[in-house]
């Protein structure tokens, strides 16, 4: 019989040494992502400009610029560039022109343009990048009347593309709006969701999201009276709306299953007032979708902006919220007192309940209409974007 006793020797080192060599290297587990965020405050432009700001890649060179009102500011030492001419404000006395500020390249020429919506009721514009020409942009308007203070981004027909959904007091009717199909196009393309006088549609309505809220793996239209049930067919009309209680008049709402009993509930925050709550959803008397209202936090007032998203690496959405500075000239409940910020880390008993945990960001800022979370800087790391009364402020994750 052969021997093989020269080959099993070096075997078995090779082996050990595999062992050890796999033994030694770091154990990967979702709890080893956790982290604990902090940030450092940075203020980019310290004059009342904006309500809103958010991020692009402006001048195709590789990093993002941000974007508030009338402004441009080119990274990294954020050179001003102006969008248009440049007004600034009095936050005791009004408001900007600004309030939410979104990006995307509308006529997909490879740049990104801008969007800005002006105070509720009035225009929303897009601003066509001038491809790196030291002059202001070309404007062109959307729609001539803009509702509701939350007006947001989604992708409704599953193109890849934004849309735009927001009221028209004109016409009493939600919408939302295409961009060009077309490369090069500029006109957007509105298409009314629902029937005139419906909620949530006036110049000054507070609350509008989206989630999948009926679980048929569609995206539906949130507002704090109730939900419209997108349909497949996205050119049917009208589309069905279901009437609810999502509570009090607030900002941005976030669908997601908080309980943990297979269904979406909703995340709410006071836009003038006190109070962040979840809305859980429970059947109704009727069997239809209903909700149960919870308190989450009443510490402090004017969260009209919300930012919903995973900041802690634990593979649950927390939220970044806070006081909008001198919202109404310091007139609603606790407008004066300190414009805090906050992120809430979701977390649940052994039960499955949601709890949430409040951690300081900063107390000298405030936000604005909304609020905008992404790594701005490539390291990897969440960072908060803010335009306000008080600036245009970044806090950088560390």
């Amino acid at each position: 019989m052969k021997s093989y006793s020269k080959y099993i020797f070096p075997l078995l080192i090779l082996a050990a040494s595999l062992f050890f060599a796999c033994g030694t290297a770091p154990v990967q587990n979702e709890e080893a992502a956790v982290i604990q965020p902090s940030f450092k405050k940075e203020v980019i432009y310290d004059q009342f400009i904006s309500e809103g700001a958010n991020a692009a890649d402006f001048d195709n060179d590789g990093d993002l610029d941000i974007v508030a009102g009338h402004y441009w500011f080119e990274a990294p030492d954020w050179t001003t560039h102006e969008i248009r001419p440049v007004e600034t404000f009095d936050y005791t006395k009004g408001y900007s022109h600004s309030f939410l500020d979104f990006t995307m390249d509308v006529n997909q020429d490879g740049w990104e343009d801008y969007i800005c919506f002006d105070f509720p009721g009035e225009e929303v514009y897009w601003y066509e990048n001038p491809k790196g020409e030291d002059r202001h942009w070309t404007e062109y308007v959307i729609d001539s009347t803009a509702c509701n203070e939350s007006p947001m981004t989604v992708d409704l027909d599953g193109d890849g593309r934004l849309e735009l959904v927001f009221g028209n007091k004109d016409r009493g009717e939600m919408m939302w709006f295409r961009p060009p199909s077309e490369k090069g196009g500029t006109a957007w393309t509105g298409e009314a969701i629902g029937l005139p006088q419906e909620e949530g549609t006036r110049q000054f309505s507070h609350g509008l999201g989206w989630g999948d809220i009926n679980g048929d793996g569609i995206k539906d239209i949130i507002v704090r009276e109730g939900w419209w049930e997108v349909p497949k067919d996205l050119s049917a009309f009208p589309w069905t709306f279901h009437p609810a209680d999502l509570g009090l008049p607030c900002s941005q709402m976030y669908a997601y299953d908080f309980d943990k009993d297979g269904d979406q509930d909703v995340l709410s925050a006071s836009a003038h007032a006190y109070g962040v709550w979840w809305h859980e959803q429970v059947v109704g008397e009727e069997g239809e979708i209903a909700f149960q209202r919870h308190l989450i936090d009443t510490s402090f007032s004017q969260t009209h902006g919300v930012a919903f998203l995973d900041l802690n690496g634990d593979n649950e959405p927390d939220f970044i919220t806070g006081k909008r500075f001198y919202a109404h000239q310091g007139k609603d409940p606790g407008g004066k007192e300190t414009p805090v910020i906050y992120w809430f880390e979701l977390t649940h008993d052994e039960t499955g309940n949601p709890n949430w945990v409040r951690h300081d960001i900063d107390d000298n800022s405030g936000i604005g209409i909304h609020v905008v979370a992404r790594d701005l800087n490539g390291d990897g790391k969440t960072d908060i974007l803010n335009g306000n009364k008080k600036g245009v402020i970044v806090f950088w994750g560390q």
